[in-house]
């Protein structure tokens, strides 16, 4: 009997930006940004004290994603990524061949900004389809504007809900 397996390659990532986003363009004129996520784990260990590890991970935006990220991401923003691992081989300066891992993103949500910048809140306004997340208990929902990538119209500042 053959089986057929399906073959799944699927990241989600929610955490805070150590850098700001860095934004280039292809030779054929494609943006690409390139942005540093750290990720938090926390549990208890045996003798129940906390314990915490800090994860980072080099995401990938292109096309208007990439432009959007590099508008209105900033360093210590959260941010929410959905996408896939890619893994790459590239040549060092010193000239030795290695190979790198990172997150392709195809869904980005921007999150609230750090503490002592401008903007923020907890919600997040996701920028490629119109769902909303649900709202903490006893607070007023506030309906969030979303941005469509599938639109053809120029982002504007006056349409992002920070």
């Amino acid at each position: 009997m053959l089986y057929e397996f399906m073959n799944v390659n699927k990241v989600i990532l929610m955490g805070r930006l150590t850098r700001d986003p860095e934004i280039r363009n292809t030779s054929s004129g494609q943006s690409v940004a390139s942005v540093s996520l750290a990720t938090n784990s926390f549990w208890k260990d045996k003798s129940g004290q906390r314990q915490e590890k800090t994860e980072f991970h080099n995401v990938i935006l292109w096309g208007r994603l990439a432009e959007i990220a590099g508008q209105y991401l900033i360093k210590g923003q959260e941010a929410y990524f959905e996408g896939r691992l890619q893994t790459r081989k590239y040549t060092g300066k010193d000239g030795i061949e290695r190979r790198t891992t990172e997150i392709v993103a195809e869904n980005m949500q921007l999150g609230s900004k750090a503490q002592g910048t401008s903007g923020g809140g907890n919600n997040f306004a996701k920028s490629t389809t119109p769902t909303q997340p649900s709202a903490p208990q006893n607070k007023a929902v506030e309906e969030i504007p979303t941005i469509n990538l599938d639109d053809e119209e120029e982002v504007k500042i006056e349409d992002v809900p920070f």
